[in-house]
Formats: structure tokens, C-alpha cells, sequence
């Protein structure tokens, strides 16, 4: 069953008013859960917000958004990995004559400035799950005849390019004869996918042990609605132990601020420190726009933090002047504890937390997500990584300031007891890979 949700991207009187213009957005299909607190955190970064009067279908590579203006879609180009395209909708239907009806009933005067006779353009055709041939494709757009296209046809460099959508459905096993959904609109811009490629981890001159996915990477900064000029940070950043095949040690210039320097980005490196995640670092009154991290998972190994539980006590009572040598086992539940009242005490308001949060999928529910009274949760978003292991991508945005009593106001019995449900996903982890192994050995021997 096809799942939907009402959104509709907008401001104030303009839209209750219902004079907002409509654009489609062609959506690559992949990370699907991702896309729409992608679209909706950048929207918002534009001086968008969303409200529900507008049905969008959540799996569908097409979007329909009311958004005040074309700068604004630009904007949400410039910074979108989730999305291919995006057009002004100029007419839509279930069939070519709604097509077509739609498309006479557009405002004239909204259409002239594109086709003036002194101007080039070109019409593209794009379906999606199935193959068109050019023949088809011929026959389309002769069917546009009807549109005033008073301009000249330049197929390599044109002014204005215009697209004939088509939507078949979802699945390639049954592709139906004529198309569900067909759109017309003038193209606007395109998204940043190409950014996925030239940032590919293959492509850096540093990778460490778990260096994110670069789609990933820029999902999490899209839903942290980074802006420039933020300072961000990342309490876990990688033990920059290198990862390449037969390399034991790291050279000299295998470091973050390189991987910077190779993209023209090292101005916006501010430095890395070495310090245990469990231990308060930094000043009164240090703030972040965001904090963007990937926790460890005590997959590899176990997590352990400086200190055992008794001195630990006794270092927090004290203050964090002496080091202490010895160490314990730095458990999820308290890693997630921390760094959530971290957030909480050191985001600007407004500020989010983007992280991601180990799961195993036969106990999830949604009650295990932590919690805390200064954030709200704003997504929550789920990355398979095997039949019963997952990780979920977790966004919270400040929204109350920081007071000691809020440090663990938010730990009652109850909530302590699920906190620590995920220090046993080490166990559960390879308890399913060892069923796993165990069961693809069996069919073999079959």
C-alpha cells in the first residue's frame, strides 16, 4: 500500500490566498526515507514552511510544492542531493487530454516571456520505469503543437528548456500501457547529485575506519540545515587510523584538513582535538549552530572512556583537573546520554543535533529513540545494514535553553531502563551474523 503525507511548502496570506506558484521536483529514488526532512529542512533554511494542504506521495520520484518563488527553488537546488530537477508547473493530468486541458487553462501571460520568438528552446521527455522510443518521444511533442512556441529550436544550447514527464508506476514487473500521471513544466534547475561522485570516499586522499558514505554526508549537513559561516562540530570524528588495503600507518599528510585542501575547502577547517566524549571540554558559553556525528557502535570493538565508574564519580565531583589513566566501558546508553546533554547545552537555539542512532530491528520501537526536554525531535530516518540490524538517522533541533536541572530530568526509571536496551546491540550484532553464517552454511550443504 502506497503511504502519503499532506505538505505544502508556503507562507502566510499567499497561500491561503492560493497564489503561490506550483513546481514538480524529479527525485532520485534512492534513500527514500530521506527525502522529504531533506527538502523540508532546506525549505525552511530558504524562509519556507510547510503546512498541510498539499498531498505529496512519499515514494514517488515526483513532487508537487507550492513555493513563493523561483529564487526560492533555486535555492533549494544549490544545496539538495535527494532531488534531480525541478520545474514550473505549467499543466498536469492522468491522461494527455488532461494534459492538455490543464495546460490551456495556465495563464497565458506566465507562459509569454518564454516564448517569444526572438528566444531558443527544446522539449525534453523523460518517463519514468519505462523506455520510450524516439518515435514516441517525436509524436509527444508534436502533440504540444498547440502552445504558442513562436521561438527557434536549439537542441545543444537553448534559453528555455521544457519537459514532458510521465509516471508508470513503481513496479517494472507491471508496467502499464499508458502513463498514471503526466506533467509539463519549465525547467528551473538541478540538484547537486553530481556532488556524490566527485566526493566519493574512493576519490579522497584520506579515508579513516568509517568515513560516511558522501550522499550520506550531505544529507546529514542538509538536515542540519548548515548554513555558511556556521561553526559545526563533530564529537566523533574517526580515530584517523588509516583503512586502505595493506596500509598499516597513515603518511604525514593523510589527515581531515588534506581531505579539505583536495576540495578547495581547508579555509573552513577550524582544528581537531583528542579528548573522551564523557568528559565536559569546553567552556561556559560555547556554542554551535550544529552538531553533526556518527557515534561508534562498539562494533569493532568495545567503547571504553577514561576512568573506572568509582573515579569517575569522583572526577565529576571534583572537576576534570587530573588525568586519569585507567579506563571502563563507555556503554551506548551513556554515550547517547551525553551527547544529547551536550547538544542541549551547547547548540544555539535553534541549533540541531544530526546523528545516528544502531538498532536491532526486532525490538525497535520508536519509544527507544532518546530524549531530552531542551530538543525536539524533527526525523527520524532508517538505513538498512542487514535482515535485523539498522541504523536510523536521528535529527533534534534546540528549542529550550540549557539548565542543570535538565540534565537528567529526562531519565526516569522508565526512559533509563530503554536508554540501556542499546548497550546489548553489540551482542545482538554479531548473535544475527553468526545465525547468518550458520544458515547460509546449511543451504550450501544442500
Amino acid at each position: 500500500m502506497r503511504r502519503w503525507a499532506k505538505q505544502l511548502m508556503g507562507s502566510g496570506g499567499a497561500m491561503a490566498r492560493g497564489l503561490l506558484p506550483r513546481y514538480l521536483l524529479l527525485l532520485a529514488q534512492e534513500n527514500l526515507e530521506f527525502r522529504l526532512p531533506e527538502i523540508k529542512s532546506l525549505l525552511s533554511l530558504c524562509g519556507g514552511q510547510f503546512s498541510s494542504q498539499q498531498e505529496i506521495h512519499i515514494n514517488s520520484p515526483f513532487w508537487i510544492l507550492n513555493i513563493p518563488s523561483e529564487e526560492m527553488a533555486r535555492g533549494l537546488m544549490r544545496r539538495t542531493v535527494c532531488a534531480k530537477s525541478i520545474f514550473e508547473l505549467w499543466g498536469q493530468g492522468k491522461s494527455a487530454e488532461e494534459l492538455f486541458t490543464s495546460l490551456k487553462d495556465y495563464p497565458m501571460e506566465k507562459m509569454v516571456p518564454y516564448l517569444q520568438s526572438n528566444s531558443t528552446y527544446k522539449i525534453h521527455i523523460h518517463a519514468f520505469n519505462k523506455t520510450l522510443i524516439q518515435e514516441e518521444k517525436i509524436k509527444r511533442i508534436d502533440a504540444l503543437e498547440f502552445l504558442p512556441f513562436e521561438g527557434k529550436v536549439n537542441l545543444k544550447n537553448p534559453e528555455h528548456i521544457f519537459w514532458i514527464l510521465e509516471d508508470y508506476g513503481m513496479d517494472p514487473n507491471n508496467i502499464p500501457e499508458e502513463p498514471l500521471d503526466l506533467y509539463f513544466g519549465r525547467w528551473i534547475a538541478d540538484g547537486q547529485r553530481e556532488l556524490i561522485e566527485s566526493y566519493s570516499v574512493k576519490r579522497r586522499h584520506f579515508i579513516g575506519n568509517t568515513s560516511m558514505d558522501a550522499c550520506l554526508s550531505f544529507i546529514m549537513a542538509n538536515h542540519g540545515r548548515v548554513k555558511a559561516n556556521d561553526v559545526v562540530f563533530d564529537p566523533f570524528v574517526g580515530t584517523g587510523k588509516a583503512s586502505r588495503k595493506n596500509q598499516k600507518w597513515r603518511g604525514p599528510d593523510e589527515n581531515i584538513r588534506a581531505n579539505l585542501r583536495q576540495y578547495g575547502l581547508e579555509k573552513y577547517y577550524l582544528d581537531a582535538l583528542i579528548s573522551d566524549a564523557s568528559k565536559p571540554i569546553w567552556r561556559k558559553g560555547m556554542l554551535f549552530d550544529a552538531i553533526i556525528t556518527d557515534p561508534p557502535y562498539g562494533i569493532r570493538e568495545a567503547t571504553r572512556r577514561t576512568g573506572s565508574q568509582k573515579e569517575i564519580l569522583k572526577a565529576t565531583e571534583r572537576g576534570t583537573e587530573n588525568h586519569i589513566s585507567i579506563s571502563s566501558n563507555y556503554h551506548l546508553s551513556d554515550i547517547f546520554f551525553d551527547l544529547l546533554n551536550s547538544a542541549a547545552e551547547y547548540l544555539v537555539m535553534g541549533g540541531r543535533l544530526v546523528y545516528w542512532l544502531p538498532v536491532y530491528r526486532p525490538e525497535y520501537t520508536e519509544e527507544i529513540i532518546p530524549r531530552h526536554p531542551c530538543l525536539k525531535l524533527i526525523s527520524n530516518c532508517e538505513q538498512m545494514l542487514s535482515s535485523h540490524t539498522s541504523r536510523r538517522l536521528i535529527t533534534m533541533e534546540k528549542v529550550k535553553e540549557f539548565e542543570d536541572k535538565d540534565q537528567y530530568s529526562h531519565l526516569l526509571d522508565y526512559q533509563s531502563l530503554l536508554y540501556k536496551g542499546h548497550n546489548s546491540f553489540r551482542e545482538k550484532y554479531f548473535s544475527g551474523v553468526t545465525k547468518r553464517i550458520a544458515k547460509e552454511e546449511k543451504d550450501n550443504q544442500k
